[in-house]
């Protein structure tokens, strides 16, 4: 399976107006400098020269070389030729102004050129457009790099999965879920809002790639039960609710800890929904250490990374009487099957749920 990001901007190398040269790193006024230092020091060597050859007796002029030309004061004499100036107007009247364009999925008509590679496009490849940045309550509808190490998790582990019965949580594109979905028998992918709708956009295209059931269903961390509204395009069904808590097994989220009252939320939500099952229930979170200076602190820190450590601290230290929580985290050194960066601050953590 390929995943492949869309990038695309078109430059125009313009001619610089002072020079009649392309591809060149100086301007004709930097290069005379260089001519006229490089004269100089060759002058100096000239008259070290002629000192030496006097106080040997030797004859200066049948030592020079006819075919070097020199000026009156024995320095290299350069021919220079004038730079061709061209009015500053006129320059930037023949100039076309470029931009770097984005592919947009809200571009009216595709090229034939487009149309052409979308239609030889084959079923198991997904295009992906990438964009420069994202604003924070966009942060769900881009593939993080979270998202790609746990789905290479899950594609090194497929025995691991084959038939289970899975919550993700935070879901975004829903990336994770669609690779969980080719052992998974059922895979709820749940998301807020928006983010559950570009979820769905994703898995509707997909659909023939799954050998399991995918469901798209709103999970608002911020909410004490799953959103069982008959008129919500993602709501819940009451058959639905009982079977994640009959057979679900699996839950995992990949790098949706960017704020501590959402951290706090999600793992709320974890324990609410572990304690709820009717067998012990693994979860994978996936984690990326972002490095940041704060003036706060006048220095680089991890704030959110740090408080995700705490609170994982505090699940493991969780004292109840119902739950038990371990925590561990695992090595990333499985195969790689996605193309992407792994950096070194990508983690992997499991955490073990059974009831006492």
């Amino acid at each position: 399976m390929n995943y492949c990001l869309v990038f695309a901007s078109r430059f125009k190398i313009l001619r610089d107006c002072k020079t009649q040269d392309f591809g060149h790193g100086s301007t004709t006024a930097e290069q005379e400098e260089k001519t006229s230092h490089a004269s100089g020091e060759l002058g100096r060597d000239e008259k070290k020269m002629e000192r030496g050859e006097e106080e040997e007796g030797n004859n200066l002029e049948a030592q020079r070389s006819p075919k070097v030309p020199l000026d009156e004061d024995g320095d290299l004499d350069v021919v220079r030729r004038p730079a061709e100036r061209v009015p500053t107007e006129l320059c930037l009247r023949n100039r076309d102004i470029m931009y770097p364009t984005i592919l947009s999925r809200t571009e009216p008509d595709a090229t034939e050129e487009e149309q052409v590679e979308e239609e030889e496009c084959p079923r198991d490849v997904i295009k992906i457009e990438h964009t420069m940045a994202t604003p924070l309550e966009d942060v769900g509808k881009q593939v993080w790099r979270g998202g790609l190490l746990l789905a290479d998790f899950i594609l090194s582990q497929l025995e691991m999965f084959r038939g289970a019965t899975v919550l993700e949580l935070g879901a975004g594109t829903g990336l994770t879920s669609l690779v969980m979905a080719m052992v998974a028998k059922r895979v709820y992918c749940t998301g807020k809002g928006n983010a559950a709708k570009a979820a769905s956009t994703l898995m509707s295209p997909c659909s023939l790639m799954f050998k399991g059931e995918v469901k798209v269903r709103e999970l608002d961390w911020l909410w004490d039960d799953f959103c069982t509204d008959t008129n919500s395009e993602f709501g819940w069904s009451e058959e639905e609710v009982a079977d994640l808590h009959d057979n679900a097994t699996v839950l995992f989220a990949a790098d949706v800890c960017y704020d501590d009252n959402l951290t706090d939320s999600l793992f709320r939500t974890l324990y609410r929904i572990s304690s709820n099952l009717c067998n012990p229930g693994t979860i994978y979170l996936c984690i990326e250490k972002r490095l940041n200076f704060t003036i706060r602190h006048l220095n680089v820190t991890c704030e959110a990374y740090d408080y995700f450590r705490h609170s994982l601290d505090n699940l493991q230290d969780l004292v109840d009487g119902k739950m038990r929580f371990t925590v561990e985290q695992l090595e990333t050194c499985f195969p790689q099957f996605l193309q992407y960066e792994r950096v070194d601050q990508l983690e992997l953590w499991k955490v073990t749920a059974s009831h006492l």
